[in-house]
C-alpha cells in the first residue's frame, strides 16, 4: 500500500470504507484533523453534550450529527459514521461486546453522534517544529492511560480523565506546551508533565489503552488530556449501549488542523 502520510482524508476513508486499512490512523493524512467517535441514543446525547461542555479538555466537540444521521456533513461531507473508521468498539452496560471494522448490523435510527478533537492534530505542529513522536517512529499506537483526575459530571456521565502520553527532551517540553496551547479544540496544553505517579499512573509501560513507548534517557513523560475518556466512562456508568473508535482508530475528517489553532 502507498505512503498515506498525504493522501487525502476522502481517499482514506475510501480504503477504510473497502476495508482495506484496518490499523491506527497516526501519520495518515498529515495536515488534516483527526477525531473520537462517540455514539449514543438520542436520550443520552443532551447528557452526553453537557458533559463535553463541562469537560473540554478531554471531549472537545467538533461536531454532532442530527438523530439517525450517519454523516458527518460539516467536517466531512459524504462521510458513513458506519464504515469510515479502521475499528470500532461497541460498550453494552459497560461491558465491550467486542472490536468491529464496520457498525451497520449495530446502527438505530435513535442514534446521534459525537465527533471529538484528537491529539493527532497538535502532533502534526509538533512534528514540524521539529519534534519526534515516539509512537508514529515505532509505526505503534499512543500509549493512553486512566488517571485519578475525574471528569466534571453531567446527568449519568462521570468517570476518570483518560491521557495520552509523549515523551519528549527536557529542552523541548516548553516549546511543546505552547504549540499545543494553540489547539483547545483538540485538547490544548498537557494537563501533567512528569511523574506519572502523581495523576494515578502506577507503570508507564503498562498503558490501559494503546502501546507502551520508550523514555529515553533525559526525556520526560508530557500527558495530554485524551479522547478515549468516554470510554473509560461508559466502563463506569454503563450506558445501555455506547458506540467509539478503537483507540487509535480515528476518523479522518476534511478540516485542516491550521482552522483549529489561534493565533
Amino acid at each position: 500500500m502507498k505512503d498515506l502520510s498525504y493522501a487525502s482524508p476522502y481517499e482514506v476513508r475510501k480504503l477504510i470504507r473497502n476495508g482495506e486499512i484496518q490499523k491506527p490512523t497516526a501519520g495518515m493524512c498529515r495536515g488534516y484533523a483527526q477525531g473520537n467517535l462517540v455514539i449514543l441514543p438520542e436520550n443520552l446525547a443532551y447528557d452526553f453534550l453537557l458533559f463535553t461542555q463541562r469537560n473540554p479538555k478531554p471531549c472537545p466537540v467538533l461536531e454532532v450529527t442530527d438523530v439517525g444521521c450517519k454523516e458527518f456533513k460539516n467536517i466531512a461531507p459524504g462521510s458513513d459514521i458506519t464504515t469510515d473508521l479502521p475499528k470500532y468498539r461497541v460498550y453494552k452496560k459497560g461491558e465491550l461486546q467486542g472490536e468491529y471494522t464496520d457498525i451497520k448490523s449495530f446502527w438505530r435510527d435513535d442514534f446521534v453522534s459525537f465527533m471529538l478533537g484528537c491529539s493527532f492534530t497538535f502532533e502534526s505542529a509538533l512534528m514540524e517544529a521539529g519534534m519526534n513522536i515516539r509512537h508514529i517512529e515505532c509505526n505503534s499506537n499512543v500509549p493512553m492511560y486512566i488517571t485519578n483526575r475525574e471528569c466534571k459530571k453531567a446527568g449519568i456521565f462521570t468517570g476518570p480523565t483518560v491521557v495520552s502520553m509523549r515523551p519528549l527532551p527536557m529542552d523541548q517540553v516548553v516549546k511543546a506546551v505552547q504549540i499545543t496551547s494553540r489547539f483547545p479544540g483538540v485538547h490544548g496544553a498537557p494537563i501533567h508533565i512528569g511523574n506519572p505517579e502523581h495523576i494515578g499512573i502506577k507503570d508507564i509501560y503498562k498503558p490501559d489503552f494503546g502501546d507502551a513507548v520508550e523514555i529515553k534517557e533525559n526525556e520526560v513523560p508530557v500527558f495530554w488530556a485524551c479522547g478515549v475518556t468516554p470510554q473509560a466512562v461508559a466502563m463506569k456508568v454503563k450506558p445501555e449501549i455506547m458506540i467509539t473508535h478503537a483507540p487509535g482508530h480515528m476518523f479522518i475528517a476534511d478540516i485542516k488542523n491550521q482552522d483549529l489553532a489561534i493565533f
